[in-house]
């Protein structure tokens, strides 16, 4: 029998407090220096932040028709670490496992082994997509297997319901969900809204089992915009912008449809065109918008913009004679001017319906480089439209230091100047409504909880933005003079049986930089409004580059009264059947006084034509700019 030891007892109880000071040391340092360390690895033990994502907002036209929207839907995750823990620790089986990933891959449409595979190589790794996209059946079955580490995570998935409709406006956003073109890159903070947070706390098995009140924070969802467009009438515009640019195999084209009175942009279009729901397979110079970004020189459009200014100076008259004396005239300075078609004389009003170069030249000389700079400037020309849109450029307009003599009968002949689709169709607004130059606009507001539209945050007072670019009288004579160039003018071929159009045909040759104008390539292009008596929507259609010699071999013209003029009013009058606007009355005769000057003047060329299923492609003998 072992006796008694002191020595080894005291060794014993030595050991019981070393062991115990220790303990205690550990303690303190848990509960000192290493408390906060201690703490965030228990929260992180027993708890699990979730974030909870925003609803990217809706995009609607202006009659709640949805152009942009966002659909919920699941993505399928693996946690391959836990769910081999599960399998081994449950005592089950790697047969069992492999039968339920088989399973599993049979519900996504996958290979079992691939999955197997993927699963294999990421061992340690606690998170691994398998599916995106997936619907409520799939989502539905994948939840009834119960699998152990096979996870649900809701993603938000965005939607373009038209297709390539008003694509241009729209633009697209990222699989990140931010936007990346158009209104849903300049709005992407209102549409995107904020994340919100909850903390589930979990038991040993990561099982959610409750949920404190303090550690919920609701998501913020994105606000819904409604913008301006009307989806009829961008369906409209881009039809007719499409079929004009086929038949005439043009490079592109853009076209703008306002209503003058509000500066509401109803369409705005770009041919060729591409789908946002796909925005990565189209090419970056498809998606550039250049009704906004590409200005080029407007050639005979530009015109209505001198003119007007100089009936609103007074230094000319509606019927006042122009000694054109055929189709050359030599300037002071030894440059010569030419038209299309030779005139012994012309009145200021012909002047416009017939675009003479000449006529326009002499007129600019008289005005002078100064007045030619205020009006042009005046109507907005050299500066950005401010549109709610990215990238938007203000034109060129050269500062009046830099103009030279030549400068004079160039601009006047809209060469010199270089400007945007956007910023032509608003100029034009001010004819049709009396002389204010218009704010254009692409968002009318945001819903409300409610569902009311609201004015969007830092949306301004749009009235503000409204000043006169001319006298009322002027653009009320304007607007009647630009009548006539579809019933006697350059754009005869396209005139309407139903509303009387107002407007002007441009066609200008394109620059090649130092290499001079291409003799062979134009722009081709329109502007105009209707009806003439109460104007309810203006017009800017261009087409550049048709094929002349596709053109001249069809027996068409290449001109802008054949080429855009006829897809422009085509566009005006199906816009307008749609609006249910009464048609026009008969169109007022010229003054006596101006009738007397005009050329080859007939009244009976005011009757209206009788509706044609077809309009006629105008030729070579119609009146040409």
């Amino acid at each position: 029998m072992r006796t008694f030891s002191l020595a080894r007892a005291a060794f014993v109880i030595s050991l019981f407090c070393i062991a115990f000071v220790a303990l205690g040391a550990r303690v303190a340092y848990l509960q000192t220096y290493n408390r906060q360390q201690t703490i965030g690895r228990a929260e992180r033990q027993q708890h699990q932040d979730q974030v909870l994502r925003a609803r990217r907002g809706s995009i609607f036209d202006a009659n709640s028709i949805l152009m942009a929207g966002t659909v919920q839907t699941q993505t399928l995750y693996v946690d391959p670490k836990f769910m081999q823990q599960v399998y081994e620790g449950e005592g089950r089986s790697l047969i069992q496992m492999d039968e339920d990933i088989e399973k599993l891959a049979t519900i996504i449409d996958r290979d079992s082994f691939e999955i197997s595979q993927i699963l294999s190589d990421r061992a340690t790794s606690r998170f691994v997509k398998l599916a995106e996209k997936l619907d409520e059946p799939t989502c539905d079955a994948i939840v009834e297997l119960n699998l152990p580490g096979v996870g649900l995570i809701p993603e938000s998935d965005r939607t373009y319901p038209m297709g390539s409709i008003a694509a241009h406006v729209l633009g697209g956003s990222g699989k990140d969900g931010h936007g990346l073109e158009g209104i849903e890159m300049k709005f992407d903070k209102l549409l995107q809204g904020k994340d919100g947070m909850i903390r589930v706390l979990k038991d040993a098995k990561r099982r959610a089992i409750a949920t404190a009140a303090d550690d919920y924070l609701p998501p913020l969802h994105g606000r819904h915009i409604v913008l301006t467009l009307d989806a009829n009438i961008q369906m409209i515009v881009e039809q007719q912008l499409a079929d004009t640019c086929d038949k005439y195999k043009a490079v592109r084209g853009e076209a703008v449809v306002m209503n003058p009175t509000t500066g509401e942009v109803l369409a705005l279009a770009n041919w060729p065109t591409f789908n946002p729901q796909n925005l990565g397979d189209s090419a970056t110079a498809t998606r550039r918008n250049r009704v906004l970004t590409d200005p080029y020189e407007p050639g005979s459009t530009f015109k209505p913009f001198i003119a007007g200014p100089a009936l609103a100076s007074r230094q000319t008259r509606v019927n006042e004679v122009f000694p054109i004396r055929g189709p050359r005239w030599r300037t002071p300075y030894g440059r010569t001017i030419t038209d299309v078609h030779g005139y012994d004389s012309l009145a200021m009003w012909d002047v416009l319906v017939k675009s003479s170069n000449i006529g326009m030249a002499m007129l600019a000389q008289r005005m002078g480089n100064t007045t030619l700079y205020r009006g042009i400037t005046g109507f907005g020309f050299g500066r950005p439209t401010g549109i709610e849109l990215p990238g938007e450029d203000g034109g060129v307009i050269h500062p009046l230091n830099k103009w030279t003599k030549f400068s004079t009968d160039s601009v006047a002949q809209g060469y010199e100047v270089m400007v945007t689709p956007m910023q032509l169709a608003r100029a034009f607004c001010a004819y049709a409504n009396g002389g204010r130059l218009v704010a254009p606009r692409l968002v009318k507001g945001v819903l409300d909880a409610e569902g009311n539209i609201v004015a969007r945050p830092g949306q301004g007072n749009v009235a503000s933005l409204t000043p006169q670019a001319i006298d009322p009288m002027t653009a009320a004579d304007m607007k009647r003079v630009l009548c006539d160039v579809l019933i006697r003018g350059t754009g005869q071929g396209a005139r309407s049986a139903t509303w009387n159009v107002f407007g002007k045909t441009g066609t200008a040759h394109i620059s090649q930089g130092k290499a001079g104008y291409a003799a062979d390539k134009y722009t081709s292009s329109f502007i105009g409004g209707a009806p003439a008596e109460n104007p309810k929507l203006v017009i800017a259609f261009i087409i550049h580059e048709p094929d002349r010699a596709y053109a001249v071999k069809q027996g068409m013209s290449y001109y802008g009264g054949a080429v855009a003029a006829p897809g422009a009013v085509q566009t005006l009058e199906r816009s307008l059947a749609y609006l249910n606007i009464p048609a026009s009355p008969d169109l007022p005769l010229p003054s006596p006084d101006v009738a007397s000057v005009l050329y080859n003047y007939n009244a009976k060329q005011y009757a209206k034509p009788k509706p044609k299923a077809e309009k006629p492609t105008a030729t070579a003998a119609t009146p040409v700019e």
